[in-house]
C-alpha cells in the first residue's frame, strides 16, 4: 500500500471519481435519467484523468487493482455509450458501485513501478490484453442482464422494462467476439516477443500461472463461440460458459498479481 507517498492531485482526482461514482448509485430513485446520465460521464471523465495519472505519470505503477480500474473504467465507457443509445438500459447503480470500488483499490493499492527498461513491446501486449478484460466484463455484465430478463419473462413481469432480450442476447455475443479477438491478439503477440517481453532467452513463450489462466480462458471463449455457431448455445448455458472463461481470464493477471503483490509482498 503506497497511498502516503501518492501526490495530492491524483488523490484528490480519486476521491471525486468515487463521489461522482456514488452519487448516482445512492440516489438512484431521486435522480432523473438525463441526471444519471451525466453524473456518470462525469465520473467516467474523472476516472480517466486518475489512470492517466497513475499510468502516464512520472511515477507510472502498475498492479491487480490498477488493472481492475482500467476493466472498469472500459466498461463504465461501454455504459455510457449504450445508455444514450439504449436510455432504457438500466442498472446504473450496479456499475457506478464497481466504479466507486475500483477507484479506491488502485488508490490504496497502486501496484509495482513500471520499469523504463522494459520491452518496447509490453505496452501492446498490455493494452490488447487490458482492452480483451475490459470487453469480457463488458460481456459478463450483458449476460447478467440477459439472465435477469429471461427471469422477468418467466415470471410475466413487465415486459417494456429494460433492454429487449434478443438485443441483450446480440450484443453479448458482440462483445464476446470482439474480446476473444483481442485476447488471440495479446496471446500472439506474447509467442511472437516473448523472449523480448519476459526476458528468456531461446524461449518465446513463458509457461506460469498467467500463461495457463490466460490460455484456458481462449480455449473457454474458443468453445463458446463454437458452440454458439455450430448449435445455437443461447440462455443461461450460453452465460455459464462465459462467466467460467471470465473468472479464468481474470485469474490469469489480477489473480496472480493479487498473490504476489498482496499475499506473498513481493514485486515479481
Amino acid at each position: 500500500m503506497i497511498l502516503a507517498s501518492a501526490s495530492w492531485l491524483p488523490v484528490a482526482l480519486a476521491v471525486a471519481a468515487t463521489v461522482a461514482y456514488i452519487a448516482p448509485a445512492t440516489a438512484v430513485r431521486r435522480l432523473g435519467p438525463q441526471a444519471m446520465r451525466r453524473s456518470m460521464i462525469v465520473a467516467w471523465l474523472l476516472h480517466g484523468l486518475v489512470l492517466a495519472f497513475s499510468l502516464l505519470g512520472t511515477s507510472p505503477h502498475f498492479g491487480f487493482a490498477p488493472a481492475l480500474s482500467v476493466t472498469t473504467w472500459l466498461v463504465a465507457a461501454v455504459y455510457t455509450v449504450e445508455s444514450h443509445v439504449y436510455p432504457q438500459l438500466e442498472t446504473r447503480w450496479a456499475f457506478s458501485a464497481l466504479g466507486a470500488v475500483a477507484v479506491i483499490l488502485a488508490l490504496l493499492f497502486p501496484g509495482q513501478p513500471l520499469h523504463a527498461a522494459a520491452s518496447p513491446w509490453l505496452p501492446l501486449h498490455w493494452a490488447l490484453g487490458i482492452a480483451s478484460y475490459g470487453l469480457f466484463a463488458a460481456a459478463a455484465a450483458h449476460a447478467w442482464l440477459m439472465n435477469r430478463t429471461e427471469e422477468r419473462i418467466r415470471l410475466a413481469a413487465d415486459p417494456h422494462s429494460g433492454l429487449p432480450l434478443l438485443t441483450i442476447e446480440r450484443l453479448t455475443f458482440r462483445f464476446v467476439s470482439a474480446g476473444f479477438v483481442l485476447l488471440s491478439a495479446t496471446l500472439l503477440v506474447g509467442i511472437l516477443f516473448g523472449e523480448s517481453l519476459y526476458g528468456t532467452t531461446g524461449a518465446h513463450w513463458k509457461w506460469d500461472h498467467k500463461t495457463v489462466f490466460s490460455v484456458l480462458s481462449w480455449l473457454t471463449f474458443a468453445i463458446l463461440l463454437i458452440g454458439r455457431a455450430r448449435f445455437g448455445w443461447r440462455g443461461r448455458r450460453a452465460a455459464r460458459i462465459l462467466y467460467i472463461g471470465s473468472g479464468l481470464l481474470l485469474l490469469a493477471y489480477v489473480g496472480s498479481r493479487f498473490v504476489i503483490e498482496i499475499i506473498l509482498g513481493r514485486s515479481t
